[in-house]
């Protein structure tokens, strides 16, 4: 059984810190990147150990590690090739990709070669239809891809190199990728700094350009400030607006009313919403301020009877109610049945009427 390191144990910590202390399970996801990140896969350790830190039970996390197909069941190679093969990447060539691919590794879907270097996979969509026929290697884009190049990538991977992708920054391996998705910063040197984007995703601001168009008082050189300088700022800009607002003016105090009503006084109806006014309608309680309906007056507040006379009442409701015995239906007692027999023998015998008769005639009465 895998042991998971401090380090691991102190990011856990980290990440489950970016959450309210009531809602800790919405770290659930970045800790299942967590535990990939060290096993390159999510095992039966890693789901033990994001249901421990977080109180949760083996299943509970199971469920959610099945759902997402980011999130591996078994153990994946340094590099996953994920070829899409969907309709428009089709058209263009990428099932062809995805076979050549197959057959020069020997593996088929979600399957690794022997040497632990690639796992592949054909994808339903990259979201990347511009670009297509496209393929991702731990999810960094390679673009218009045709099988020739396909089969150099994945030589240069499994020969120790790490080729450019066509957008983003310098490839890293699905452990070093899965640290990322978990919410840390790459932490190569000059990684984030490597490539740039693609040329349909450069249309849009060159159009722009073109037609002048821009946002109101945007800046292209202003910096792009830090998480730290950032929060600073918002929290200056907001005690800024906490000083500049005026002080509330006090409530002026409302006369009684005349009706003689020990209600407290309410908001108008319209001022709550159609879900409390329908509540407090259905099910008003103690604490509920209804106020004086129109041509009615609200009783003055009474003492409250006392728990024995509630006992008392409680008590004789049942002395005049007793459960019947042997299980009869109340009412079925010996003496009754005598009492209807008996009548019904005596309507009998002045009518003239036979034994089955008068049986059946004491039944009915």
């Amino acid at each position: 059984m895998t042991v998971f390191t401090e380090e691991t144990r102190e990011r856990a910590r980290e990440i489950i810190a970016r959450y309210p202390a009531d809602r800790s399970r919405s770290a659930l996801l970045p800790l299942l990147h967590l535990v990939q990140a060290e096993e390159g896969y999510v095992s039966p350790a890693g789901v033990e150990f994001c249901a421990e830190v977080l109180g949760l039970n083996k299943a509970q996390v199971g469920a959610v590690a099945t759902f997402y197909t980011m999130y591996k069941r078994k153990p994946t190679g340094d590099y996953l090739v994920s070829v899409c093969t969907n309709t428009m990447c089709n058209v263009l060539g990428g099932q062809e990709v995805y076979d050549t691919l197959a057959e020069h590794l020997g593996v088929g879907h979600d399957e690794t070669t022997a040497d632990g270097k690639i796992t592949l996979e054909h994808a339903e969509c990259l979201a990347a239809c511009d670009y297509g026929p496209v393929m991702t290697v731990n999810y960094d884009f390679f673009d218009n891809v045709d099988p020739q190049g396909a089969l150099g990538v994945v030589e240069e991977l499994r020969a120790g190199g790490r080729p450019m992708p066509t957008r983003g920054a310098r490839l890293c391996t699905l452990k070093e990728m899965a640290v990322q998705l978990a919410g840390f910063a790459d932490e190569r040197d000059g990684a984030v700094a490597d490539g740039g984007p693609g040329e349909a995703t450069l249309r849009g601001l060159r159009l722009a350009e073109q037609h002048g168009i821009s946002v109101p008082g945007f800046d292209p050189n202003t910096p792009i400030r830090s998480k730290a300088e950032a929060d600073t700022a918002a929290a200056e800009a907001k005690a800024k607006a906490e000083a500049a607002k005026p002080a509330p003016a006090p409530e002026p105090v409302k006369p009684a009313a005349a009706t003689g009503s020990t209600a407290p006084d309410v908001k108008a109806p319209d001022d709550k919403s159609p879900q409390v006014r329908t509540a407090e309608t259905r099910q008003p309680d103690a604490r509920t301020a209804v106020p004086d309906a129109p041509g009615t007056r609200v009783p003055a507040d009474g003492a409250p009877p006392a728990p024995r006379d509630a006992q008392a009442a409680e008590a004789a409701g049942a002395a005049a109610n007793p459960p019947a015995g042997d299980g009869k239906p109340a009412g079925d007692e010996a003496g009754a049945q005598q009492r209807n027999l008996k009548e019904a023998e005596a309507g009998a015998g002045a009518n003239g009427a036979g034994p089955a008769v008068a049986s059946e005639t004491g039944v009915q009465k």
